[in-house]
């Protein structure tokens, strides 16, 4: 399946047993000796009151705590599989609660929780919130915001998402001591109080064609920087998100398409 082109593996562990290990799910996840996927995705039993439990694992074999797109293609496949009727259905992630409504037109919603902004729950290195960090990378400083949507991530604003140093700085922001579970980097550029450019170099996947939580976490930091208003259209390589967030103590909502690609068996 994909979401604007951040494609996924889905599999229902649900109707069979499923427990991959880190080997398998890379080999699954590489796009010339496996399938090719950003996550796979399980589907599984929730184990409270939720509908479902959604888990997900990044091409290097590590479990992760939230995928916005992800979850617009988990609705999906639960409702085209048969698994549920409901258009809205609570699936439990290891990043907290969520809420994903499939819509008339064939988009999903998804109600990804409210953004988190103390440094050590993100986690984040820092003695106190603010709006922004100084991070020193390679001998130089660059500005980020810093928040979690269920997962770590790390915003900065570019006046040009093409010539933006997404693959060499997006590395070494992955991976700094400041971030001690890694970090998800986004590179913005704002075009209009209402529209963004964004690319990001995913934790564990580098740069993919979109990210929800990314664009979630890109918007939130910009309405706090007072550069966006409360609802954007997020261009993305693989297409558009809109993100809607009231501000402080409030959910961000996340709207796109959710397709599925194809179906098939594979022996592991």
């Amino acid at each position: 399946m994909q979401g604007l082109g951040n494609d996924f593996v889905v599999l229902d562990g649900i109707n069979q047993m499923i427990n991959l290990d880190r080997h398998q799910i890379r080999k699954l996840a590489d796009r010339h000796f496996g399938i090719g996927c950003d996550q796979l995705l399980l589907v599984e039993k929730a184990e409270g009151e939720a509908d479902f439990r959604y888990r997900i694992f990044n091409a290097d074999g590590g479990e992760v705590e939230q995928c916005g797109n992800g979850a617009r293609c988990f609705v999906r496949y639960v409702h085209d599989h048969g698994l549920t009727r409901k258009h809205q259905i609570r699936v439990e992630t290891l990043g907290g609660m969520i809420s994903p409504k499939l819509e008339m037109n064939g988009n999903v919603t998804v109600e990804m929780g409210k953004p988190v902004f103390e440094p050590a729950q993100i986690p984040f290195m820092a003695d106190k919130p603010a709006l922004t960090y100084l991070l020193e990378i390679q001998g130089k400083q660059v500005t980020i915001s810093a928040l979690s949507m269920g997962n770590p991530h790390a915003v900065l604003v570019v006046p040009d998402v093409e010539t933006a140093p997404v693959e060499s700085d997006g590395v070494m922001i992955e991976a700094h001591s400041r971030f001690p579970n890694k970090v998800n980097v986004g590179f913005m550029q704002v075009i209009d109080r209402g529209h963004i450019k964004l690319r990001v170099f995913e934790r564990g996947a580098g740069e993919t064609l979109a990210c929800g939580t990314g664009a979630c976490a890109a918007v939130v930091a910009g309405i706090r920087l007072d550069l966006l208003d409360r609802q954007v259209t997020v261009g993305a390589r693989g297409g558009e998100l809109v993100i809607h967030w009231q501000g402080e103590d409030e959910p961000v909502w996340m709207t796109g398409p959710a397709v599925t690609v194809f179906e098939g068996e594979i022996d592991l």
